[in-house]
């Protein structure tokens, strides 16, 4: 009796796939005894290895049963596998190997016993979804059909709940080492199960189950913290002894409006960990803690990292290197691992009225959506579905997102006053004023004698970023940056205790394969696990590391070469452009170099991050690093390397060398004695350096949304379609189940965490380095935030395979980076405001040159004659270019009549020495102000240390009373003393 593999596969997900009970399962609370500890006794739920052999018709295998089971839903078990029958697509390879028991079996039914089913009564269905509800944290849906929607979470029979999903082709050769493999996973007490896929015939599906015993087994191993009391904080007795105006205050507080920003507690879940002592799990103490059900009490992220370290340590071939998942994930013998997502993330009911459906559904309607791009993240509920080390991203990404908040402020306000100081400035005015000042043509052939007051445009856009409150800002932001880095420290501490990450540590990390296979032949005993272990020669490892800096320094040198192209670029581009015949380039052809420069640096940028992905990835290889972290970790220094020299080699050359090293009329420096170096406009530099910043961290950032969400977009929209045009799930109507569904989005970024670490931390660069140029950098980098926050949450919780919840307690060497940078910003901004902007020359006029020499410093007014002061006179007969008379030019030199021509003056050596002074004042002043506030910022508040430290006592007294009260029920129970040691 053979039916269609696709009407069966329909079949069993609409009919099959869940059987009623006779009774209703009730899940009853674990009593503080022995007799509650099921787990400590010899397990009953390992399959058991079947050699034999049935024919296909009469086949009828022995599910594994979960303990807890009911008889009823033994029988009814049986009834379900009476006329089964196996996937034999493999049967040949696999009869011998695997426990047949374990196959999903598909099922073939009469039409009479298909009847019967269809005709399920109420009082069935609402049992059903009582049993789904305890066993899974969703609320049961049910389609057109009857059928519970959430079940493609679970094993055939509805029960066992789906922990991690394997992928792997039929077609593949890697036969022997994937059936050991998935024999050895039994042996730890996993419960596998196989089910081909709908829309491919070639793809199988392996769902993997830990069962009750094999959880606490693993978890005590791992040291897992659970509840076991719910928390009595230590601020709750100071509430008792409140005084009647504290009272009042906290009860007008509550008649004030509520904060928009924060989530209602109403649509968040009651996460009951996070209001519990927790403690390392044991099973010999199994009677401290909470377990009011035993199939919720580990999460879904606890039960998926149990089984991903499982996977990790177990083997599939002989030897002793030989296992773990990612090595046969990197040789083709399975295609794919990871843990599912609960269930959908949209509904057809309205999360207001129904609920959630399931967390992710919760995370998508409460953080995922655009309409929360407002309020604060639940930070909880990512950590709980995600696990910490991702939630540890997005607190980290919403504490930088909220200190921008500030820093934009105060660069808006820098810049509105500059924006109502424009015209009212002193400069400007006189740039503006020069009617008869002649500028000295800044081209070889094509540049024609120009006014000053050309340049009154110019003049008054460099005055929104280099006016008045320029040095303060660079202070402020410098400041900030101690800040934000102090305060999260902070957060980092309060989060670390409320996520039970204080006394967690790495465990000993396993080497890499690579590692392993290249110096398996060298060993030496593991200080930490005291085994042998293969190890690195220090010669060798000194040789691939300089190889290593080698490669590192040549592709700089190439960011460099890049740089250098540019720069002759708008070396010939400016004489090109001054000549053009259209009039709008030909009078602004300085613009249009700078501009069309920049759009060309990006492209070169864009072109070589390519590039330098490739070779960090090679020469990090190269390295054979010792474990994953150490990986990571080189890997990411050098894509932060290769970025911020890409991104800023363009910013420095403007910033601190264009127009320095030009020379004077008559006298300029050339390069290749062919092109004449590019000088500074009259009004000065900085709007060069203003415009390479904006465009690039305007473009940088749309690019880099675009990747992350519109990409993954794009892929995700060709899978669908691929499915629809095989038309096989129109044809047999099928509900598509959660795992295909998984297995049809993209994987999480190969490198983790790093492509996103990496684009927020150049864009801090961005943000500190420069920003006495750029004032508007905090808030179009907050601006960008925002959205970033929305594209990641929606991209991890829609687009993305849910990955393995991991673990960490920081954000790992991004913090030292950021660190560098903030120290590289002091230096920066105070070399910017020295040598870049025109402060120190106005300052130097205002208070040694300037009308107000004798009279005091009153701002505007000491400034009249500051720019006729700053220009130095040419002959203009020297060019012999038919000329007569003078032009001006921007330096401090001797005029063409002097005793010493052209050389520089008095003032040139005083503004000089004031820009030194500046920055070793600002430096100094800075860095004094930076140690200062982070000694008086404590890395952990007060009230946390005193909570961590009443809490561990009170854990103490907790434990005792537990035990003595187990050891009183015991002797009252036996009714004879009962002698039990301390474990």
């Amino acid at each position: 009796m053979v039916h269609h593999s696709g009407s069966i596969q329909c079949f069993m997900q609409h009919k099959g796939m869940f059987k009623s009970k006779s009774g209703t399962d009730k899940v009853h609370q674990m009593k503080p005894s022995r007799r509650s500890m099921p787990c400590l006794a010899q397990s009953q739920t390992h399959p058991q290895h079947l050699n034999k052999h049935t024919s296909v018709q009469n086949r009828v295998q022995a599910q594994p049963v979960s303990e807890g089971t009911t008889e009823s839903d033994l029988e009814q078990h049986r009834d379900s596998t009476k006329e089964t029958y196996t996937d034999d697509s493999e049967h040949g390879a696999y009869d011998s190997r695997t426990d047949q028991s374990l196959l999903i079996q598909q099922i073939l039914t009469s039409q009479k016993q298909g009847s019967r089913k269809s005709q399920k009564s109420k009082e069935d269905l609402l049992n059903t979804d009582k049993h789904i509800f305890e066993r899974f944290p969703t609320k049961p849906v049910r389609d057109e059909l009857g059928t519970v929607a959430s079940l493609g979470l679970f094993f055939k029979d509805g029960i066992k709940l789906i922990d991690y999903i394997l992928v792997y082709k039929k077609s593949s050769a890697q036969l022997e080492k994937r059936s050991t493999f998935e024999k050895n996973l039994r042996a730890e007490g996993l419960m596998l199960e196989r089910e081909t896929a709908i829309t491919n015939n070639d793809i199988m599906f392996v769902k993997i189950h830990c069962p009750w015993d094999t959880l606490c087994k693993y978890a005590e191993r791992m040291n897992i913290r659970m509840p076991f009391r719910k928390k009595c904080y230590y601020t709750d007795w100071r509430s008792k002894t409140m005084g009647s105006l504290q009272r009042n205050m906290r009860q007008l507080k509550s008649w004030l409006p509520r904060n928009p920003m924060k989530l209602d507690k109403e649509a968040l879940p009651d996460l009951e960990e996070t209001d519990c002592y927790t403690a390392p799990f044991s099973r010999a103490r199994m009677h401290h803690f909470t377990i009011n059900n035993r199939d919720t009490f580990f999460s879904n992220s606890t039960r998926s990292r149990i089984v991903h370290h499982v996977l990790q340590r177990t083997k599939y071939e002989d030897g002793k290197s030989k296992m773990g998942i990612n090595r046969l994930l990197s040789n083709g013998t399975y295609e794919a691992a990871f843990p599912p997502h609960e269930g959908s993330y949209k509904s057809r009911h309205p999360i207001k009225t129904h609920g959630a459906q399931n967390h992710r559904h919760l995370l998508y309607e409460r953080w995922a959506r655009w309409g929360m791009w407002y309020k604060y993240q639940p930070l909880d509920l990512i950590r709980r579905y995600f696990g910490e080390k991702i939630g540890l991203y997005f607190a980290w990404l919403g504490w930088y997102t909220g200190m921008l908040i500030p820093a934009a402020l105060v660069g808006l306000c820098v810049f509105l006053y500059g924006l109502f100081t424009m015209d009212s400035s002193q400069v400007s005015k006189e740039i503006c004023e020069a009617n008869e000042t002649i500028m000295c043509p800044m081209c070889e052939r094509n540049c024609t004698l120009q006014r000053l007051n050309e340049s009154c445009i110019y003049a008054k856009v460099t005055n929104l970023f280099d006016n008045g409150g320029t040095v303060f800002f660079a202070i402020f932001m410098a400041i900030w940056a101690t800040v934000f880095l102090e305060f999260w420290k902070r957060r980092r501490a309060v989060l670390t205790y409320d996520w039970d990450l204080i006394d967690w540590e790495d465990e000993e990390e396993e080497l890499r394969p690579q590692f392993e296979a290249k110096y398996s032949q060298l060993e030496r005993v593991n200080p930490i696990t005291g085994k042998p272990e293969p190890f690195q020669p220090f010669s060798d490892k000194l040789s691939r590391l300089m190889v290593s800096v080698s490669g590192i320094f040549f592709m700089i040198s190439l960011v460099l070469t890049a740089v250098f192209a540019v720069v002759v670029y708008r070396l010939v581009a400016m004489e090109q452009f001054a000549s053009f015949n259209w009039h709008f380039i030909k009078k602004y052809w300085q613009f249009a170099t700078s501009g069309t420069g920049v759009c060309i640096n990006f492209m070169i940028i864009m072109s070589l991050n390519v590039v330098y992905e490739k070779v960090a990835y090679l020469l990090t290889n190269l390295e054979h690093p010792r474990t994953d972290s150490e990986w990571e970790n080189s890997f990411a220094l050098k894509m932060f390397l290769f970025q911020f020299v890409n991104l800023n080699s363009s910013i420095f050359y403007i910033a601190f060398f264009l127009g320095r090293f030009a020379g004077r009329p008559g006298k300029y420096n050339r390069l290749f004695q062919r092109w004449r170096l590019e000088e500074c406009h009259p009004s000065g530099c900085l709007i060069d350096l203003c415009l390479q910043m904006g465009v690039i961290m305007v473009l940088k950032q749309m690019w880099n949304n675009f990747m992350e969400l519109g990409y993954p977009l794009l892929q995700n929209w060709w899978s669908r379609r691929k499915i629809k045009k095989g038309s096989q799930m129109a044809e047999n109507k099928c509900t598509m189940p959660q795992w295909e569904k998984d297995w049809n989005l993209q994987p999480m970024n190969a490198h983790g965490l790093m492509e996103e670490y990496l684009e927020m931390v150049i864009q801090f660069g961005f943000t500190t380095i420069f920003v006495a140029a750029f004032p508007l950098a905090p808030l179009l980098a907050l601006l960008n935030n925002i959205i970033e926050i929305r594209l990641d949450a929606y991209k991890f919780v829609t687009q993305w395979r849910r990955p393995m919840p991991a673990r960490a307690t920081d954000i790992g060497i991004w913090y030292g980076i950021l660190e560098g940078i903030g120290v590289l910003a002091v230096i920066t901004n105070a070399f910017v405001i020295a040598i870049t902007s025109d402060y120190i020359p106005r300052f130097v006029y205002a208070f040694k040159y300037g009308p107000c020499l004798d009279q005091g410093y009153r701002h505007e007014k000491c400034l009249e004659g500051y720019v006729n002061s700053s220009l130095s006179v040419f002959d203009l007969k020297e060019l012999g270019q038919g000329y007569s008379g003078y032009c001006r030019y921007r330096d401090y030199r001797e005029p063409p009549w002097s005793s010493n021509p052209y050389e520089f003056t008095l003032q040139f050596w005083h503004v000089l020495a004031a820009r030194l002074a500046f920055i070793i004042v600002f430096e100094h002043l800075v860095f004094g102000i930076k140690s200062f506030i982070a000694y008086l910022i404590p890395d952990m508040p007060k009230d946390l240390c005193d909570r961590m430290r009443r809490e561990k006592y009170l854990v103490q007294e907790m434990m005792y009373e537990a035990e003595l009260e187990h050891l009183q029920r015991e002797r009252k129970k036996n009714g004879r003393h009962y002698n039990h040691e301390w474990p």
